[in-house]
């Protein structure tokens, strides 16, 4: 039955072979690729059991040993012998023991799937529901490059000319500049007041 609903499982997984004996105690249940020709081994089980990951794991091994073979063998599938194949679980239900052990591999591909069989009167139907599934890493944006700005040459502002209180109401441009201030000369009293004695002159005496 997931043979015939693998769109359920994933849209573009096309069925290569199954029931592939990998020893005395494991068996490849189904064997395809998916769109982009990558080989995908699926394990299947009719309820909980752990040791269906060991089957997969063992069944992945065997899949990515003899992968080129497979490309040759099964040569009207356009299967990519680059890339290293991944595994899909199918069970009624999973343990948390063995859904950590998914979420902790690293560098293996594995989905976890659970399937229910639904039947309704004369209505049967079969539901496939991810239970964990990789998603694509999204690669992080690149910050665009930050321009430095350079300091601009700054005109240094001139004074403001003072103003007078008379001139506040004038424009700048009309305010007269006035010379410095010099120191006020006496009166002509003051003059004759502070006029220096005249020295007596003094008379050459003749040897």
């Amino acid at each position: 039955m997931i043979a015939k609903e693998m769109n359920q499982v994933e849209r573009d997984l096309t069925v290569i072979c199954s029931d592939v004996p990998i020893n005395d105690r494991t068996t490849l249940d189904i064997l395809c690729h998916d769109g982009n020709g990558q080989l995908v081994v699926m394990q299947l089980s009719v309820n909980e059991d752990d040791i269906m990951l060991l089957h997969g794991i063992q069944s992945l091994d065997y899949v990515d040993r003899f992968k080129s073979f497979l490309k040759a063998t099964y040569n009207k599938h356009k299967i990519d012998d680059e890339e290293k194949p991944r595994l899909i679980l199918v069970a009624p239900s999973f343990s948390e023991a063995l859904r950590h052990v998914v979420e902790s591999m690293k560098g293996i591909r594995v989905d976890l799937y659970e399937w229910e069989y639904l039947k309704l009167g004369e209505n049967k139907g079969f539901r496939l529901q991810p239970i964990f599934a990789w998603k694509p890493e999204e690669k992080p944006k690149e910050k665009p490059a930050e321009k430095r700005h350079e300091p601009k040459n700054v005109k240094k502002k001139e004074p403001a000319p003072e103003y007078s209180p008379e001139m506040k109401d004038k424009p700048p441009e009309e305010v007269p500049t006035f010379p410095p201030p010099q120191a006020e000369e006496p009166k002509e009293e003051e003059k004759e007041i502070f006029k220096p004695e005249k020295e007596p002159k003094r008379k050459l005496k003749l040897f």
